[in-house]
């Protein structure tokens, strides 16, 4: 099992989130700020088995749009290994 853990331009939350859920991931949000300005972001969280974590990850990618600025990311994609899972 993986963690993915996606920070994301605000504008770009309600599309991805849609798509990963419409897709069947269930999605954690939340609210984040960072980065020199201190920009409104959204932090994801999505539980998935290993062999779902390519389809999800091409999901948020097709998903964000574009930034306005040339040198500005659209998102953090981090992948983590999850050694134990309880779900109650």
């Amino acid at each position: 099992m993986k963690m993915i853990i996606a920070i994301l331009r605000d504008i770009d939350n309600d599309p991805v989130s849609h798509a990963l859920t419409t897709a069947n991931f269930r999605v954690t949000t939340i609210a984040s700020t960072g980065g020199f300005l201190r920009h409104g972001q959204t932090t994801l969280l999505i539980g998935t088995e290993d062999d779902q974590v390519d389809n999800a990850t091409r999901i948020i990618k097709q998903n964000c749009s574009t930034p306005a600025e040339a040198e500005q990311k659209k998102g953090i994609i981090f992948v983590l290994k999850v050694d134990q899972y309880v779900h109650f």
